[in-house]
């Protein structure tokens, strides 16, 4: 099977223009009648007339007495007016019929009564229709309540019901097949997930794409995983075609690979109206029409599934029912790191964001298409332009926030070192009452320490060794964050050593196999605080770098390094012992290090940041922190150094 090229590349707005145009709810979706108390939510497809109007009697709008208004007008301080209650003046509560012949209310604050309660007295006349609703007041019966096409929200259907109207015509919702496609998928409702078969993975896109589908107001129906087999994929999709869905989507096979049949499929059935665009991720989507029904061929990556929902299928679903575009909230926000990007393509960069001082902070996450947690973990999302390469550090750039812009202010924006007791922070600060959550991007220990030096973080995590003392963090400290007043309070004592498969098959006993022939190496990156050991301890073995089978392949987290061992990409990578523990890998001990947290000190009034270092003094937290394995919590949120103080 040739490889398909990507002929017919459109850019974002174009294809949208092109594919979008095609369609609208007349010509996809039928009508119907629904009841106005289920119409939240719809779109009504006809105008909407008042049956009756509203209130369709006269009511008192006041607590008070119906009184002619006329028998009123003399009333004054000097001379107050005596009515006999019953029959001059008559009892009402808000929302009662006026009675007959009255035509307006006395507020029950605005009488006294006589001694004996038969008579009220007035200091003060009504006028006429005062303190009344008059019929047809809000709603008069024959005026349009809706125009056509109107998003139906909550509060609305009173106005519904008060108008008399007990239904009322909606568009359909739209019906969106998901076709999952790909044989080395697997449903995990029906296999053991304990022993699936090697090169499976479980189905996952159409659990997120139909719950996409749904939010946007439409119907997902999700089809049994299709393996990769032109003929089963040509039949499925015909077979939605010709049945009652209005949208299909057709999940993976739309890129360039020997195996994707999607592009082929609809050439076959109908018409590819664009195969490619030039975003990043979602490159490989397909659009194309069958039968006059949009499908949508979209990549099977995860982030990239997700971007071309956001940006092309769910634009389609509000267009056919005639909903309004959901309006994306932008701010603008400094960027904290260096972002380069490839021109020709725009590219979608998920961020955290969070407020630091008096600015917003974004730091993108790590790329990748196909990890999901890259979108998990976002809170906002950045646009790269496609004549662009990329945006420096510091640029304030426009994000639009993926959360509520409240979240922002609850926020603690954490760059720097990774280590899994943070992740026993985030939990703690989201079970708080009211949630706050901490977002942190794992950037190495010197990474860190730039962050809280520009302004651009709340904390940075850190554990740099200084190979002339031994001592950690404060030599580093004081020679790149200058002229703040931070201050170094402990997270935790750690193990050190490197992770080797289970049972250690290399018999890797310390630092001097690692410059073994047979021996390959996964690192952490530069300017990280393992880095720098790592680096410390060659140097005290007399090894030379360059003699070590990996020393440049790098890893940006512990459990990265983890993994990398776990599944043979490696034979041994230097880490803490909590990260070997979790996946089950033997270990062989280096040191004990002190990890740290550098607080600027205008941070500690934040209110989130307060509540973490409630939770480092926490004998719950602590009790987590050492179940993990290789950690002491000895010195756990105590003060080890303050700059204004400079005592260690």
């Amino acid at each position: 099977m040739k490889r398909k090229v990507y002929l017919n590349m459109r850019t974002l707005a174009e294809a949208r223009d092109l594919f979008l145009s095609g369609f609208s709810p007349g010509n996809l979706l039928g009508e119907e009648s629904i009841p106005s108390r289920r119409a939240a939510g719809r779109v009504t497809s006809q105008p909407v007339i008042a049956k009756i109007s509203a209130p369709s009697f006269h009511s008192a709008a006041m607590d008070g007495y119906a009184v002619v208004a006329g028998d009123t007008f003399s009333a004054r301080d000097e001379r107050p007016l005596t009515m006999q209650v019953g029959t001059q003046a008559i009892a009402v509560n808000t929302g009662m019929p006026l009675p007959k012949g009255k035509n307006a209310v006395v507020m029950v604050e605005h009488v006294a009564w006589s001694e004996d309660g038969k008579e009220i007295i007035l200091r003060a006349p009504v006028f006429p229709w005062q303190n009344v609703r008059k019929v047809g007041e809000d709603i008069v019966a024959t005026e349009q309540v809706f125009p056509r096409n109107h998003l139906l929200a909550p509060f609305d259907l009173g106005a519904l019901i008060a108008s008399g109207n007990r239904e009322i015509m909606v568009w359909q919702r739209p019906l969106v097949d998901i076709l999952p496609t790909g044989t080395e998928l697997v449903d995990i409702e029906r296999i053991d997930l304990e022993h699936m078969p090697p090169g499976t993975t479980p189905e996952s896109n159409s659990a997120v794409l139909a719950a996409m589908v749904e939010s946007a107001g439409a119907v997902p129906r999700v089809h049994d995983i299709i393996p990769d087999d032109f003929s089963a994929i040509k039949d499925n999709i015909h077979q939605a075609a010709q049945g009652d869905a209005h949208v299909i989507l057709v999940n993976a096979g739309s890129s360039a690979g020997s195996a994707d049949y999607t592009v082929q499929v609809l050439e076959e059935l109908g018409q590819v109206l664009v195969h490619g665009l030039t975003i990043m991720p979602g490159k490989p989507t397909i659009l194309g029409v069958v039968s006059g029904k949009p499908v949508i061929g979209v990549p099977g990556y995860p982030v990239s599934a997700i971007i071309a929902m956001e940006q092309v299928v769910l634009p389609l679903l509000a267009r056919l029912q005639a909903r309004p575009e959901a309006p994306a909230y932008m701010v603008k926000a400094r960027l904290s790191v260096n972002l380069p990007s490839r021109p020709g393509m725009e590219e979608f960069r998920r961020v955290i964001a969070g407020r630091v001082g008096s600015q917003i902070v974004a730091t993108p996450v790590k790329k990748g298409a196909g990890s999901i947690s890259t979108i998990t973990r976002a809170n906002a999302i950045m646009r790269i332009p496609l004549e662009a390469e990329g945006f420096e550090e510091g640029r304030i750039v426009e994000i639009e926030l993926l959360r509520p812009w409240q979240d922002l202010e609850k926020t603690l924006v954490c760059i720097g070192s990774h280590d899994l007791s943070l992740d026993l922070i985030s939990d703690r600060l989201k079970r708080s009452i009211p949630g706050f959550q901490m977002v942190s991007t794992h950037v190495g220990s010197m990474g860190g320490l730039l962050a809280i030096s520009r302004g651009l973080a709340h904390m940075a995590g850190t554990h740099l060794l200084d190979p002339e003392d031994g001592s950690y963090n404060i030599s580093y400290v004081k020679r790149f964050v200058k002229d703040k007043h931070v201050l170094l309070i402990n997270l935790v004592y750690r193990q050190q050593g490197f992770m080797v498969a289970p049972g250690n098959p290399k018999e890797i006993k310390g630092i001097t196999d690692l410059a073994r022939a047979d021996v390959v190496f996964i690192n952490r990156q530069a300017g990280s605080g393992t880095r720098v050991l790592l680096d410390y301890e060659l140097q005290k073995a007399g090894i030379d770098p360059d003699d070590i089978s990996g020393y440049d392949n790098e890893e940006y987290t512990h459990m990265a390094i983890a993994v990398s061992v776990l599944s043979g990409k490696a034979d041994a990578g230097l880490g803490i012992l909590s990260a070997a523990k979790a996946l089950g890998l033997d270990f062989i001990p280096v040191c004990e290090e002190r990890y740290d947290l550098l607080v600027p000190q205008d941070a500690l009034e934040h209110p989130v940041l307060k509540k973490l270092l409630d939770c480092l003094n926490s004998k719950g937290f602590k009790k987590d922190v050492e179940a993990l394995g290789g950690y002491s919590t000895r010195k756990t949120g105590e003060v080890m150094w303050d700059s204004a103080q400079d005592i260690a």
